[in-house]
């Protein structure tokens, strides 16, 4: 056991000072505008050369920088949390396999070297999600891991592609990809890749499965890893994503995901589910800025999101923790006076993803919404993203009301306290980064003085969406008799706004489910069947028996050359008995 802890000691001091090294490398590079570009040629035939590559710019280092210092919290964290594990060594490897594989698609400006990321975060998520073996696990591993193969296979296809360049560093084409309309193909396979991996519609079915995963796991996927790889991707090939033909899908697309993701949230009772649609919705904020031509605002709310949604998750394992692995937010409550201090973290994690001022999300989140004000979009789009805003900020002050309010409705044996110290230093590092990265992060990021000029009652309007969404949360939840009732009469709506618009149904037991049934039958038929007959267990059989009837003739029976000799001798003497 001592040896288990020196482990993960180490391993949480290796990423907190790698993590360390390169934020400082990466205000440094940005302060001088400097990029580090390093390439090995593994082998060439004729004009075409298969190199591995690696970029080294501030945007890389800024978010590796970020990756590893959460994967160092959520280590630390992992050594209380998971200490009842048999497997704790197996479940911290799995944890550096998964930044690992994280920080090969960062650094990689080559869909050669992009694919080894891409192909290990598939990969390795599997195995992290059906961590806990049992047939949820399983059922949500397989969902994953399909999902995920679409944008594998788009990969694929864009580096097939890309073989009219003579090289897959797509860094140096951006300008010819663009100007060139024969190429379109190529931005149509990385945004699907980036759709599937970030989980937009139609597959946001994977990501509240993924659930299944250890909550460390759920704080190191949904917060700056796994979920934001297609993000990353999609900032990176944003030269020819912006002003394509696909930009307007793109946007469509993502806002469609927030407005989803929004309603499902506010009709979870599961307390992992409703941050993983908190999640999905976020994921829809930064595709949608992207597809609209700003990829620093994304990148600047990818790095914000990641911070207090990976303190959202540690704050909300503490709790599933100490209640016993409940997970039901109904039974929670008076959570402040047992747990100040996750409570706290908790609070300001919460306030963050709601744009509360001078928190690291409101940094991101009103700069968003301001120059969405200022672009040129139709209403309806208009109107459901700042709905989707006030949604956000509904289901938050929904789940502080079921978490803080009222009385614990759990059995009373439960050990709620604040003891652990593992588990809270992590929590407590990433609050006050929850609480400075955006300001510190805009400072560096847009050091240019630029005016957004709106009219007043747009300026207001975001405050105003927040202050309803947050009215609407508490009013909703305290009105339980009427708004059950009220619920009751529209059965149907209900369970379609809180399925997730039946997408799980129809990954699971349509889209993924026939395919199957399909390919089973097929290889039932044709490759234990026709094909085995025809070819390899045919030929075989046949030789078998032609071998047989050979053998016959080698066992020096007299009878046998008799009774052929008198069969020759009447097939003989019947056919000149013809003549």
């Amino acid at each position: 056991m001592l040896l288990n802890l020196k482990f993960y000691y180490i391993s949480s001091l290796f990423l907190f000072m790698m993590s360390v090294f390169f934020l400082f490398f990466g205000i440094s590079f940005m302060v001088v505008e400097k990029t580090i570009f390093i390439e090995w040629e593994f082998f060439s035939i004729q004009s075409l050369s298969v190199v591995m590559t690696l970029l080294f710019d501030w945007m890389s280092m800024m978010f590796l920088s970020c990756v590893l210092f959460i994967s160092s919290m959520v280590v630390m964290y992992s050594s209380d949390y998971m200490k009842g594990d048999m497997n704790i060594i197996r479940f911290v490897l799995l944890v550096l396999m998964f930044v690992f594989s994280m920080s090969m698609l960062i650094i990689s400006p080559n869909l050669i070297s992009i694919l080894l990321g891409w192909d290990g975060l598939g990969l390795v998520s599997y195995c992290l999600v059906i961590y806990y073996q049992n047939v949820k696990s399983f059922n949500a591993g397989m969902l994953t891991a399909l999902s995920n193969r679409v944008g594998d296979v788009a990969i694929l296809m864009s580096i097939a592609w890309m073989l009219n360049f003579g090289s897959w560093n797509y860094i140096f084409y951006m300008d010819y990809m663009f100007n060139n309309k024969d190429m379109w193909l190529i931005s149509g396979f990385i945004i699907l890749a980036g759709m599937t991996k970030s989980a937009q519609i139609p597959f946001s079915a994977w990501l509240p499965a993924a659930m299944a995963a250890p909550t460390p796991v759920s704080s190191l996927v949904h917060s700056s890893t796994l979920v934001t790889a297609g993000v990353y991707l999609l900032i990176r090939f944003s030269p020819i994503i912006t002003g394509g033909i696909f930009w307007n899908f793109l946007f469509f697309i993502s806002v469609l995901t927030m407005f989803m993701a929004g309603l499902g949230a506010n009709f979870e009772f599961d307390l992992k589910k409703i941050i993983a649609l908190s999640t999905l919705s976020q994921l829809g904020v930064m595709m949608s800025i992207l597809s609209l031509g700003y990829p620093l605002l994304s990148f600047f709310h990818l790095l914000t999101h990641a911070m207090f949604k990976a303190l959202l998750f540690l704050c909300a394992g503490c709790m599933i923790h100490s209640i016993k692995d409940w997970q039901d937010i109904r039974s929670l409550g008076c959570m402040g006076l047992m747990m100040p201090l996750t409570s706290s973290c908790f609070n300001v994690a919460n306030l963050a993803l709601c744009g509360m001022p001078f928190l690291a999300g409101f940094y991101s989140k009103d700069l968003i919404l301001e120059v969405l004000e200022m672009s040129f979009l139709n209403v309806l789009m208009f109107i459901l993203y700042f709905i989707s805003t006030g949604l956000t900020v509904c289901y938050s002050f929904r789940l502080v009301f079921y978490s803080m309010m009222g009385d614990l409705n759990l059995m009373s044996y439960s050990s709620l306290h604040d003891d652990s110290f593992k588990m809270s230093w992590p929590m407590i590092f990433l609050s006050l980064m929850g609480i400075m990265v955006g300001s510190i992060m805009s400072w560096m990021m847009f050091s240019s003085m630029e005016l957004i000029c709106l009219p007043f009652y747009l300026k207001l309007l975001t405050l105003f969406v927040c202050l309803v969404g947050a009215w609407m949360g508490l009013e909703i939840n305290q009105l339980k008799i009427f708004m059950q009732s009220m619920f009751l009469k529209s059965e149907m709506m209900i369970s379609f706004m809180g399925s997730m618009w039946f997408m799980p149904f129809l990954s699971s037991q349509n889209t993924m489910k026939n395919p199957l049934e399909q390919g089973n039958y097929y290889m039932k038929s044709m490759d234990f069947g026709w094909s085995e007959y025809l070819s390899a267990q045919g030929l075989y059989m046949n030789l078998y028996s032609l071998s047989k009837s050979t053998q016959l003739f080698q066992d020096n029976s007299i009878k046998i050359y008799f009774m052929t000799f008198m069969l020759w001798v009447m097939v003989i003497f019947f056919i000149m008995s013809m003549f």
